[in-house]
C-alpha cells in the first residue's frame, strides 16, 4: 500500500512541477498524469481484495464474488467521493471565503470532512 501512495505522490507532485516549469510539455501530456494515480487507486483495490480473499495463496469460498463486490463498491464509492467535491468546490466558488483559505486550503479542509463523513458509515467499534 505504502508502494501505491508513494507513486501517487510523485505522481501529483510532477505533475504541479511540470506545470509550472513548462506549460507545453503539461498540455501535451493531458489527462495522462492524472490516469497513473487513478491506476493507483485500481491496484490498491487490487491489492485489498488480495489481501481479504486469499489465505496463505489460497482463494476463500466465493472469492471471485466478493472480489467482484467489493470491486464495483468501491469504484461507487470513489465517484460518490469525487461527485461530492467537485459539487461542494463548484459551491465554494461563489461563497464568501476568507482569502487564507482560498485554493488548497479549503480543499484540504472539505476534503477531510467528505473523509470523516464516509467513515461514519463504518460505524463506532468499541
Amino acid at each position: 500500500m505504502s508502494f501505491i501512495l508513494i507513486i501517487a505522490t510523485f505522481v501529483q507532485l510532477t505533475e504541479m512541477v511540470v506545470r509550472k516549469v513548462n506549460q507545453r510539455l503539461y498540455k501535451s501530456l493531458g489527462i495522462y498524469l492524472p490516469l497513473i494515480t487513478t491506476n493507483c487507486a485500481v491496484l490498491a483495490v487490487t491489492v485489498l481484495n488480495i489481501n481479504s480473499f486469499f489465505d496463505v495463496g489460497v482463494p476463500v469460498r466465493y472469492s471471485l464474488g466478493l472480489s467482484l463486490v467489493q470491486g464495483i463498491s468501491a469504484g461507487i464509492g470513489f465517484t460518490l467521493a469525487i461527485f461530492l467535491l467537485a459539487t461542494i468546490r463548484e459551491r465554494l466558488e461563489f461563497a464568501e471565503v476568507p482569502d487564507c483559505l482560498k485554493g488548497a486550503p479549503i480543499a484540504f479542509i472539505l476534503a477531510s470532512l467528505i473523509s470523516l463523513s464516509f467513515l461514519g458509515f463504518t460505524g463506532m467499534k468499541v
